[in-house]
C-alpha cells in the first residue's frame, strides 16, 4: 500500500476523532412536572431503573434549579437568560395569547447549528406559536415532531381550551410533524411516540456529523393517563392519582432507556453528553411529590424549583459522583454551546454560566447568585391548604424593593423570599397520612405565620423550616438590594390578553393564526 495514502487515511481518522471529541453529540431530555421525590435514587417508591443507572454512572446534580413553571424553564433553557429580561416573568404562555419568546432572542438550537450541528426536537414546545416565526422549525431546529401548547390528551393529542370571554371552549388536535399537522397518531401514547421518534432520529443520524437532540417529553404532566401495562407494578399504591403518575414515570423511564440504547447501537454513545432535567417541581394535585421539600409547582419554595437533574456519558471526567455546586437551567446554553465549540457573541447578555468544569471535573461553580424570579402580577391559581395567617413586616429595610412582590433570590447558602411565594405546604410522603413525624402536611414551627420577607439557609435547611430573617438583618438587607438591582433592569411584563382569532375551528388544529 502507498505509504502516503496510509498516512493520509490515518490523518483523516485522527481528524474525525479529534473533531468528534471537540464536538460531542448532545442529547437533552426534559421531563415535565417530575418531582424531587419521584425518582428512584431519591428514595421514591416509583421505579426508575434507567434514570438511576444513568445518573449513578454520570454526575447527579443535587443543587440544581429550574423555574416553577413550564414556559419559564424552557425559555431560560433556550436563551440562557432570566425571564425578567424577556418580559416573561408572569405565568406561562396560554393557548390563545399572541405571544412567544421574543424573536430577537437567539436560541440554543440556532447556536448549535452555527457550530455545525444537526438539530432536532421532539415533544413539547410551549414557547409560543401564534405566528409562524415562533415555531421551533423557524428558531433553529432542522426537524420537529411534537405539540405546541402546554398540555393535551396523551392518546388523542387533542387540547381543549377557552378561546374568548364568552367561555367558548374549543377542542382541537395539537400535533405537528415539521410545520404540518400530524393527524395519524390517534391512540398512540405520546411518551412512546416521542421516544420512538427520538430513537428513529438517532438511528438515521450520520455519525460524522455532531447531533443536538432535544427531547421534551409530555410525561409526567397531567392529564394522568397511561397504558395499563405500566400500572401493574404499582398495585400496592392505594391513591389512584399516585398510581397512575407512577406508571407514567415508568413509561418515561423506559423511553429514556430506549434513547440511550439507540445511541449505543448506533455507536454514538462514547461521544455523547446526555442531560436529563425536570422543568419544574412536581404538581401534588396531579400525583407528584417533592418530599421532603416544601411546596410544589407554581411556587418559589424548594419543592417548586429544586430540580431532578443529571449528566451522563463517557466524556465526564469524574463519573459516578454528585455535584453539589449551584447550577441553573439558564446555564445549559453557555455550557452546551461551549462543549460544541460554538460562540455566544450573537446573543443578548447571558445570565447563564458555563458550568461544565463544575459538573465534569468537580470545580467550583462560577455561579454564586441565582435570581429565581420577580413577578409583580403573581396570583396563586390553585387552592392551597394550610397557608397560615400572614403578619405585617415589622423590620425596616432601606433597599427600596417592594416586599409585597412575589420574588426569590439565592446567594451562596442564603435564600430570600418576598411577598407570597406560593403554596407553603410540606405535602406528606406518598402513602403517609401526614399524622406522623416527618410527614407534616401543613406549615410547621418557625415558618408559620408567613412573613413578607423570609430568609433560609438552604444549605443547612433545604426543607425551609427555620426562618432566619430576624437573626440576620444584614443578609436580608443585602439580598433586598440585589432584588432591587435586578428589578431595575427588568423588562416590563408582557402578558397579552387572549386573541379570539386563535380559534382553530370545529375541525381544525391548534397553530399559528396571526
Amino acid at each position: 500500500m502507498d505509504l502516503s495514502l496510509l498516512f493520509a487515511a490515518l490523518l483523516l481518522v485522527s481528524f474525525r476523532s479529534a473533531s468528534a471529541a471537540a464536538r460531542p453529540h448532545v442529547v437533552f431530555i426534559l421531563a415535565d412536572d417530575f418531582g424531587w421525590n419521584d425518582v428512584g435514587y431519591h428514595g421514591s417508591e416509583i421505579r426508575t431503573p434507567n434514570l438511576d443507572r444513568l445518573s449513578a454512572a454520570g454526575v447527579r446534580l443535587e443543587n440544581y434549579y429550574v423555574q416553577p413553571l413550564c414556559t419559564p424553564s424552557r425559555s431560560q433553557l433556550m436563551t440562557g437568560r432570566y425571564q425578567i429580561h424577556m418580559g416573561m416573568q408572569h405565568q406561562i404562555i396560554w393557548p390563545c395569547q399572541p405571544h412567544c419568546v421574543p424573536l430577537d432572542e437567539k436560541l440554543l438550537p440556532q447556536l448549535m447549528k452555527e457550530a455545525g450541528y444537526a438539530t432536532h426536537m421532539v415533544g413539547k414546545w410551549h414557547l409560543g406559536m401564534y405566528k409562524e416565526a415562533c415555531l421551533p422549525t423557524r428558531r433553529g431546529f432542522d426537524t420537529y415532531f411534537g405539540y405546541l401548547l402546554g398540555s393535551e390528551d396523551y392518546f388523542s393529542h387533542v387540547r381543549c381550551s377557552r378561546i374568548d370571554a364568552r367561555n367558548l371552549t374549543r377542542c382541537a388536535l395539537d400535533l405537528r410533524d415539521g410545520e404540518e399537522v400530524a393527524a395519524g397518531y390517534g391512540g398512540v401514547y405520546s411518551t412512546e411516540a416521542f421516544g420512538r421518534r427520538a430513537t428513529d432520529i438517532i438511528e438515521k443520524h450520520n455519525p460524522d456529523e455532531p447531533l443536538f437532540l432535544y427531547v421534551a417529553l409530555q410525561a409526567v404532566h397531567e392529564p394522568l393517563q397511561v397504558p395499563d401495562r405500566y400500572l401493574a407494578p404499582y398495585s400496592f399504591i392505594e391513591d389512584l392519582h399516585r398510581r397512575r403518575y407512577a406508571g407514567m414515570a415508568s413509561a418515561m423511564d423506559e423511553a429514556v432507556g430506549n434513547i440511550t440504547l439507540a445511541l449505543r447501537r448506533r455507536g454514538l454513545w462514547d461521544d455523547t453528553v446526555l442531560v436529563f432535567s425536570t422543568d419544574n417541581g412536581g404538581q401534588t394535585l396531579g400525583g407528584g411529590s417533592n418530599w421532603p421539600l416544601r411546596g410544589r409547582k407554581w411556587s418559589l419554595w424548594e419543592g417548586g424549583i429544586r430540580g431532578v437533574g443529571f449528566v451522563a456519558g463517557p466524556l465526564l471526567k469524574r463519573p459516578g459522583t454528585v455535584c453539589r455546586e449551584l447550577v441553573h437551567v439558564s446555564d445549559w446554553l453557555p455550557t452546551l454551546v461551549g462543549l460544541a465549540g460554538g460562540g455566544t457573541n450573537g446573543t443578548k447578555p447571558l445570565d447563564g454560566f458555563d458550568v461544565w468544569r463544575a459538573i465534569s471535573e468537580g470545580f467550583a461553580s462560577p455561579r454564586l447568585e441565582l435570581l429565581h424570579n420577580i413577578d409583580p402580577l403573581y396570583v396563586d391559581v390553585a387552592q392551597c391548604p394550610g397557608t397560615g395567617r400572614r403578619v405585617a413586616l415589622t423590620e425596616g429595610f432601606g433597599s427600596g424593593f417592594n416586599v409585597s412582590v412575589h420574588a426569590a433570590i439565592r446567594s451562596s447558602n442564603w435564600k430570600l423570599l418576598t411577598g407570597y411565594p406560593g403554596c407553603p405546604v410540606w405535602f406528606p410522603r406518598p402513602g403517609h397520612n401526614g399524622s406522623g413525624p416527618g410527614s407534616d402536611p401543613l406549615p410547621g414551627p418557625g415558618s408559620d405565620p408567613l412573613k413578607p420577607v423570609m430568609l433560609y439557609d438552604v444549605e443547612k435547611d433545604p426543607e425551609e423550616r427555620n426562618e432566619l430573617s430576624a437573626a440576620f438583618p444584614a443578609v436580608v438587607e443585602y439580598l433586598l438590594r440585589r432584588l432591587q438591582k435586578h428589578q431595575s433592569a427588568a423588562s416590563p411584563v408582557d402578558f397579552p390578553a387572549d386573541d379570539p382569532r386563535c380559534d382553530p375551528g370545529p375541525a381544525g388544529a391548534w397553530g399559528p393564526w396571526a
